[in-house]
């Protein structure tokens, strides 16, 4: 099959483990998300995301088709719906659009962006990735999270799974981290010792049989941002997270990663 491209035409579309709406949910694009078309089998499409290379199965319906050559120039969108919960796009029809924190600007120009032949006005201020600050936005910007109730699989204002909330926000900030907790620790730069944490680093937990199936962002050297039930704040020692609500450790710790220096 010839390479065949594709952009999110709707705010969010779930990425599924297989064709069938009763799949679980393992990721989501987000709108102007590229993917590239693997495999298609009716109205269920095989994709891989142009972003982080994370694949799942979803409805044909939400995507528009590119180019490969709008495929590749996707790869340096750097312009984003900010953190605001009234990013509001609207359609040729006069419809609307609410976007998600994070979501895409594909091929914006002159206050209005494109999915394919589709055409949106962008009625907010666009939020510059490359004009981030990393130490001084790093905590207001996983603050803008805080509370957002977990959902296996969610990257969106309504649902976050933690690695998901990464993603996210360090994607604001101008810095490409992987899809899941396990691949986002094999990025970044060893940090040795948790009293030498600062703001910004990523802190990774492991299960019973040495798998990371959890991540965090540092607020300071002992308190992290974590989506766990919430996106929430929690103290943090050598130990791992302690969650004061339950009275008890929740997640142990592994390693800690530093993406910023």
């Amino acid at each position: 099959m010839e390479n065949q491209y594709g952009i999110c035409r709707v705010a969010i579309a779930p990425l599924r483990a297989d064709a069938s709406d009763k799949a679980e949910i393992v990721s989501q694009l987000l709108f102007g998300d590229h993917v590239e078309i693997i495999q298609k089998e009716e109205r269920w499409w095989l994709v891989q995301n142009g972003y982080d290379g994370y694949e799942g199965w979803m409805d044909y319906k939400q995507l528009a088709p590119i180019s490969q050559n709008e495929f590749a120039d996707m790869h340096d969108c750097r312009l984003f719906a900010p953190l605001s919960y009234n990013n509001v796009l609207k359609a040729a029809d006069g419809s609307l659009y609410h976007l998600s924190a994070g979501s895409n600007l594909p091929f914006y120009k002159a206050g209005f962006c494109f999915t394919g032949d589709e055409k949106f006005e962008v009625t907010f201020e666009p939020h510059d990735a490359e004009k981030a600050n990393f130490e001084q936005d790093i905590v207001s910007t996983c603050r803008f999270f805080q509370n957002i109730p977990y959902l296996w699989g969610g990257k969106n204002v309504f649902g976050l799974d933690c690695s998901g909330f990464t993603q996210t926000v360090f994607k604001l900030l101008n810095i490409k981290l992987n899809r899941d907790a396990a691949q986002q620790a094999e990025q970044g730069e060893l940090v040795g010792f948790l009293a030498e944490c600062k703001a910004g680093d990523v802190a990774f937990f492991d299960n019973a049989e040495g798998k990371i199936t959890h991540v965090g962002i540092m607020m300071s050297n002992d308190e992290i941002i974590h989506a766990s039930g919430k996106v929430r704040i929690d103290p943090i020692d050598d130990q791992g997270i302690f969650n004061k609500e339950l009275g008890r450790y929740t997640h142990k710790l592994r390693i800690i990663k530093r993406f910023v220096e």
